[in-house]
C-alpha cells in the first residue's frame, strides 16, 4: 500500500502531457566485433565539447598580485614580484593611469601635504649651502684649518641628513627604489638601501660569522658597514654555504657596496683558519687571495677577484680545498678600508694607497701559510667594514683540484686519535662491608 502512494506522483509525471519527450538514441548489446567497431568508430558517438582555453596567467612580476603567481613567476622566469602585493594590486587594476595620478582621494590629499613638508626642506637645504659657501670663503689662520674643516664635515653631513628628509615621504622615490631604478649617488637612495640591509641581511650575516666563530679566531671584532654579495660564475653563495671544490676553483666576483658617499681604497683578504698542524695538534691560517687598493663607490661595487692587476694583487687566488677526513673549513672574507685622507675633496677618492711592491719585496705578507691578519692590519692601518664566509668539504672533486693547484697531500687522511680507556682497577671488597 506504502508502495503504491509513493508510485502515484512518479506515474502522473510520466502521464503527463505537457512534457514532450526527447528522443534519444538507444544503444543495444551485442557481441559481434563489426558492431563493436561501428559503435567505436563512428566520429557522432565520441564527438565531446572541447574543454574551455585556461586564460593565461599574467607573467608580469610587477602586476601579479596572487601567492600561487607569484610562485609561477619566480619558478619560470627567475624573477621576483616587484614591491608589496598591495601596490601591485592596485596597479593591476589601474594599469593605464600613472602612479602620481592615481585616482584616490586620501592618496592625492597627502601627496599635498608632503609637497608642503618638502617645500620647506628644500628652504632649509638652501639656507645651509649659503652658510657652507660663507663659511668656505672665510681665510683663518694656520691653527684654524683643522677647526673649519671639521665644521664643514658636520655641516655637510646635516645638509644630507635634510635631503633625506625632504625625500623620505615621496611615494614616487619609495616607487623608485622598490623596483630597483635608485640613483645610489644621491643620499636618500643610499639611506633606503641601507636600511633595508640592517633590516635582516646583516643580522644574518653577523649571526653566521658569531655562530661559526670567525670572530674572534680571524679578527677579534668586526662592525660591518657595507654589504657584500660572492659569486661563482652565476651561482649566488649564501652566507656560511658549502660549496663545491670545483667551483671554487675560480676566482668569486665580490659585490661590495658602501652606503656613505665618495670613493675608496679597500683591502681584500680571504683566509682559512682550519688548517691542520700535526706537530702541535691545532691549527694554523692560511691566505687564499690578499689585494689592495681596489676602489669601490656606491654605484661602482663588482669586484672579480681574478680580473685585478698585479700592482694590486698580493697573493693570487688559491683553490679552497679540504683533506679527507677533516670537517668542512671555514674560508673567512674580510673587507678593510685603507686609511683615509682628510684632506681629500668629496669628489676625489678619500683613501690612502698602500705600497703593494713594497709589501712584496718585503716578504713579510707573502706566505701563505702562517698568514696572521691582525698582523697586517696593525702594520697597515686597515679598517674592517665588511665581511663574508663560505665553507669547503672534502668532495669528489678535491683531490684534482689540489693536483691541479699544485698542492701535495691529496691523498693522505686525516683521522681521530683514538683515547684508550684507563685500565680498570677493581676495589676490594672490604670497603663495601
Amino acid at each position: 500500500m506504502a508502495f503504491e502512494k509513493g508510485a502515484r506522483p512518479l506515474a502522473r509525471c510520466l502521464q503527463c502531457t505537457k512534457h514532450e519527450r526527447a528522443a534519444l538514441p538507444i544503444r543495444t548489446f551485442t557481441t559481434s566485433r563489426a558492431a563493436l567497431l561501428e559503435t567505436t568508430n563512428d566520429p557522432a558517438s565520441t564527438e565531446t565539447a572541447p574543454p574551455p582555453a585556461r586564460q593565461p596567467m599574467s607573467m608580469n612580476p610587477e602586476l601579479v598580485s596572487r601567492p600561487s603567481q607569484e610562485r609561477r613567476v619566480v619558478a619560470e622566469t627567475g624573477k621576483q614580484p616587484v614591491a608589496s602585493r598591495r601596490r601591485r594590486y592596485m596597479l593591476k587594476q589601474t594599469q593605464n593611469i600613472p602612479f602620481e595620478q592615481l585616482p584616490f582621494q586620501c592618496f592625492q590629499e597627502a601627496r599635498k601635504v608632503l609637497q608642503e613638508d618638502r617645500k620647506e626642506k628644500l628652504e632649509q637645504i638652501r639656507v645651509q649651502r649659503e652658510r657652507m659657501e660663507r663659511l668656505q670663503a672665510q681665510n683663518v689662520a694656520p691653527q684654524d684649518e683643522g677647526r673649519k674643516n671639521h665644521r664643514l664635515k658636520s655641516m655637510r653631513e646635516s645638509l644630507d641628513h635634510l635631503k633625506i628628509l625632504a625625500d623620505i615621504n615621496d611615494p614616487m622615490v619609495k616607487k623608485t627604489f622598490e623596483d630597483k631604478q635608485g640613483d645610489m649617488n644621491k643620499p636618500i637612495y643610499r639611506h633606503l638601501a641601507d636600511k633595508k640591509w640592517r633590516s635582516y641581511k646583516r643580522q644574518v650575516l653577523m649571526q653566521r660569522i658569531t655562530q661559526m666563530n670567525v670572530v674572534p679566531d680571524v679578527l677579534p671584532a668586526v662592525d660591518p658597514v657595507v654589504s657584500t654579495s660572492l659569486m661563482f660564475g652565476r651561482r649566488n653563495v649564501q652566507h656560511g654555504e658549502i660549496v663545491d671544490s670545483r667551483v671554487s676553483e675560480i676566482a668569486p666576483f665580490l659585490e661590495i657596496q658602501p652606503y656613505d658617499q665618495g670613493e675608496r681604497l679597500y683591502t681584500v683578504a680571504v683566509v682559512d683558519p682550519d688548517v691542520p698542524n700535526v706537530k702541535k695538534d691545532g691549527f694554523d691560517y692560511r691566505c687564499h687571495y690578499l689585494a689592495s687598493n681596489v676602489r669601490i663607490s656606491p654605484t661602482e661595487t663588482m669586484v672579480r677577484l681574478g680580473d685585478l692587476s698585479e700592482k694590486q694583487v698580493i697573493l693570487p687566488w688559491l683553490a679552497p680545498y679540504s683533506q679527507k677526513g677533516l670537517p668542512y673549513q671555514r674560508l673567512a672574507i674580510f673587507i678593510m678600508e685603507q686609511p683615509k685622507l682628510e684632506s681629500a675633496a668629496d669628489s676625489a677618492c678619500r683613501s690612502q694607497e698602500i705600497d703593494v711592491a713594497k709589501i712584496k719585496e718585503a716578504g713579510r705578507y707573502t706566505k701563505r701559510h702562517g698568514f696572521i691578519l691582525r698582523s697586517f692590519n696593525t702594520t697597515q692601518d686597515l679598517k674592517p667594514v665588511g665581511a663574508d664566509l663560505f665553507r669547503t668539504v672534502y668532495d669528489e672533486g678535491t683531490a684534482g683540484v689540489m693536483e691541479r693547484a699544485g698542492v701535495i697531500g691529496g691523498d693522505i687522511e686525516f683521522k681521530r686519535k683514538k683515547i684508550e680507556p684507563l685500565p680498570y682497577k677493581k676495589l676490594p671488597g672490604s670497603r663495601y662491608r
